[in-house]
């Protein structure tokens, strides 16, 4: 197999096999590689993954590394993803991803939202479904980090070792949802030396009164944004204050009310409405109110960008995979898969999918293999 540098077969390489090493006839590193090529072309399941290996012509198994006469079977790759540790294959992807992306422009600090996903389909007649909670750069959509909530415990304590997996966190904006509104976890961020930006809600109901309480009508818009897409229309404000003493929560510098007005296009005279409070420790002088606003805008985005997309292009939700790590571990697949095609500049994923479908060397291309 050859590729350009930085490739995702050298990613791999240092994923431990879970395999008995006798008998292998085909590299982790080979058989992932070719699993996310059939994921970027659209393919769900262990046996539609299957199929698109043994159809592919011998020029592109070559090009993967895999004999043409001796091709991995379904019964070879499911075993093998339902074994690996989802954890450690996600960090080997994300690092191969972030080598792959622009660098940010400079003076713009990174952005990261912690967002968690429960994988609806790994439901048993006897288990919960898995939880699955990623790190995610704003910027690109690529996800950094992830690690399993199982059903021992919550999201809340798997906050930090989701966020030790990522190596260097200085100057980078954390941004998550209420849930992590935790003393704990801003003064974990203090240590690693990133800002944080938290959403408020009655979880923390003294906290919230507080922001609530404070002299909002008396405050001008500091942005005002007016989306249409999805078949809706949305109008969001962002008013901002700096924090006075009294407010009861640790590091905490300015307030945010978030003001969302939202109408079903087919449908103008009925709007909902909805106030949300964040706050930061983030000070005037380090970020512009449109950049705090970008940034709570775009953890909202992971949802369309992510989510979204895995739940409905690719039907995560109604996956048949459910034994050992497999919900997991194809999660993490489509994720690399949805990230190298973002990184590529695709907005429709779907479209995508069918691109990459109709000719197999396309997705060689995408992946930096030749």
């Amino acid at each position: 197999m050859s590729e350009t540098a930085g490739g995702l077969t050298t990613a791999l390489a240092g994923v431990a096999d879970p395999r008995a090493r006798r008998g292998v006839r085909h590299r982790l590193c080979v058989v992932v590689t070719a699993v996310v090529c059939a994921v970027v072309a659209g393919y769900r399941s262990y046996s539609a993954i299957a199929e698109w290996v043994a159809d592919v012509p011998d020029e592109t198994a070559e090009a993967l590394g895999i004999a043409a006469d001796r091709r991995p079977s379904e019964a070879m790759i499911r075993r093998l993803l339902q074994a690996m540790d989802a954890d450690v294959l996600t960090t080997a992807i994300s690092g191969w991803l972030v080598g792959r992306a622009t660098i940010s422009a400079s003076g713009v600090r990174r952005a990261i939202a912690v967002d968690g996903k429960t994988l609806r389909g790994s439901r048993t007649a006897v288990a919960a479904a898995d939880h699955v909670m990623a790190a995610c750069d704003q910027g690109t959509g690529v996800v950094l980090a992830s690690t399993d909530v199982d059903g021992k415990t919550n999201e809340i304590t798997r906050f930090q070792p989701l966020l030790d997996q990522i190596g260097d966190l200085r100057d980078t904006v954390i941004t998550a949802d209420a849930l992590h509104c935790q003393r704990d976890h801003v003064a974990y961020l203090a240590e690693r030396g990133a800002h944080w930006i938290l959403t408020v809600k009655a979880n923390q109901p003294h906290l919230h009164a507080q922001l609530a309480g404070l002299p909002w009508r008396a405050v001008p818009d500091a942005t005002r944004h007016d989306d249409r897409g999805h078949g809706r229309r949305e109008i969001r404000t962002c008013k901002i204050l700096t924090v006075s003493p009294g407010i009861d929560f640790p590091h905490a510098a300015q307030a945010i009310q978030v003001h969302r007005r939202r109408r079903r296009l087919d449908e103008p005279k009925r709007f909902t409405t909805e106030t949300v409070y964040a706050i930061t420790d983030l000070q005037v002088h380090q970020a512009k109110p449109d950049q705090l606003a970008a940034w709570i805008r775009g953890h909202w985005s992971i949802e369309n960008k992510i989510h979204w997309v895995r739940d409905v292009t690719y039907d995560e939700d109604r996956s048949q995979i459910r034994t050992g790590t497999g919900p997991q571990v194809m999660a993490a697949l489509r994720n690399a898969a949805i990230g190298a095609l973002r990184l590529a500049g695709v907005t429709n994923i779907a479209a995508a999918n069918r691109h990459h479908a109709r000719d197999s060397s396309r997705t060689l291309a995408l992946l930096g293999i030749t």
